[in-house]
């Protein structure tokens, strides 16, 4: 005996592989497809990232705002992404996303902080702007494990 399970987690239909416009952002899609879609989500987040720390660290030491300014533009980041790269919509799932994104998030901060604290030993009176240098790496980084972990862990399928 088959029954149908009803869902409220709205997903896009998957697109036509005969379809050359079709959308990268589908769900179950290839990570060619789906990678535009975070490339853009990951240049804006990055953006808001480093605006909201330099805006941030203007009144609090380097360490309090970069966790400032990662843990708000990492939500932004795992909804958008959640949204627009892998076609997820609705509230169901949300939070479970989002918490497993804090995972993400925790790597990214782990990578951030540690370049921070180098450059504090290496160069202790480095400018703002070698700061968001170091900072503009350790995003790349945690970019590529944050890919990673949304494609096999937080919305697989």
């Amino acid at each position: 005996m088959v029954t149908d399970m009803v869902s409220t987690d709205k997903r896009a239909a998957a697109p036509s592989t005969d379809d050359p416009q079709a959308s990268p952002a589908k769900p179950g899609g290839t990570a060619k497809r789906q990678l535009p879609a975070f490339a853009i989500i990951g240049v804006l987040s990055t953006l808001f990232y480093l605006g909201l720390y330099v805006v941030a660290r203007w009144v609090v030491d380097p360490q309090i705002a970069n966790l400032i300014a990662l843990a708000v533009s990492a939500v932004a980041n795992t909804a958008a992404n959640r949204r627009f790269t892998f076609g997820i919509t609705g509230s169901e799932g949300a939070l479970k996303h989002q918490l497993q994104g804090a995972v993400a998030f925790l790597i990214g901060l782990g990578l951030s902080s540690g370049v921070l604290a180098l450059l504090d030993y290496a160069a202790p009176h480095a400018s703002k702007v070698v700061e968001v240098g170091g900072l503009i790496v350790a995003n790349g980084l945690a970019t590529v494990v944050r890919f990673l972990l949304m494609k096999v862990w937080v919305f697989k399928g």
